[in-house]
């Protein structure tokens, strides 16, 4: 099973989040649990290949 940060915030009534590498890509939830829901299906959604042009936070190694 594969795992990946995520950043998940509460606003009112509403959850926030996205997963870590894909800072410019959220989504919401209901629940804490509606939320990792969404953030499941946006992470195959991003992952697929099947959406071009997605931009995936990399690092950098400077000498």
């Amino acid at each position: 099973m594969q795992s990946v940060k995520i950043v998940v915030w509460q606003e009112e009534d509403a959850w926030l989040g996205y997963i870590e590498d894909y800072p410019d890509y959220r989504t919401q939830g209901e629940t804490f649990d509606d939320l990792k829901e969404h953030l499941r299906d946006l992470h195959h959604d991003l992952t697929s290949g099947e959406i071009p042009g997605i931009r995936k936070l990399e690092e950098l190694v400077l000498p």
